[in-house]
């Protein structure tokens, strides 16, 4: 998801709240709550982002939801992000949050492609290998894509090391391509 310099700063502002009043661990809690939500609810969201609706009416739908889900923090932050035009946001601020917060307590995420989906020994390895380099807790989603043939390819933020069957024979290809041009 493409997130605003707005809502990166929104969701800044409620972290550093959360850390002044000690209620990070709740915060993130509530936070995750609003982002499922939002994130199975299409009609939420196009709801929040509808123009010809009235603020004081997502105000009082988004009470409504989370009021008493959610710690007094949250639920103020939430009424005033709405009281400031800026519900059509809460999808981006809360997404925004959540990579703050991962930031925040050292744990990034790592996408893993592979040709076919790995075991639990598998997983707990590449996991093991990936903390080790990065120094980091690492929080892992594979993606399966049976065109790789074989090996895996790890993507960290803009970083992609790529070990697949598929990249070394293209690689290959491009050798000898190169050679047979000579």
């Amino acid at each position: 998801m493409l997130v605003s310099k707005a809502a990166r700063r929104y969701a800044t502002a409620l972290l550093e709240l959360a850390k002044e009043q000690d209620v990070l661990d709740r915060t993130l809690e509530d936070v995750l709550l609003i982002k499922g939500t939002i994130e199975k609810s299409r009609d939420l969201l196009l709801f929040l982002k509808s123009p010809v609706i009235k603020p004081d009416k997502k105000v009082a739908a988004l009470n409504a939801i989370f009021e008493d889900k959610v710690s007094e923090l949250v639920h103020k932050y939430i009424t005033l992000i709405a009281r400031k035009n800026r519900q059509n946001m809460l999808d981006e601020i809360v997404a925004a949050f959540v990579e703050k917060y991962n930031e925040h307590v050292g744990i990034i995420s790592a996408e893993v492609f592979v040709a076919k989906e790995l075991d639990d020994d598998q997983l707990a390895e590449v996991k093991q290998k990936l903390e080790e380099v990065t120094k980091k807790t690492v929080n892992i989603s594979t993606i399966v894509q049976e065109d790789l043939k074989g090996g895996m390819a790890v993507k960290i933020d803009d970083t992609v090391i790529n070990g697949t069957v598929k990249y070394k024979l293209e690689q290959l290809e491009d050798v000898f391509l190169s050679a047979a041009k000579e």
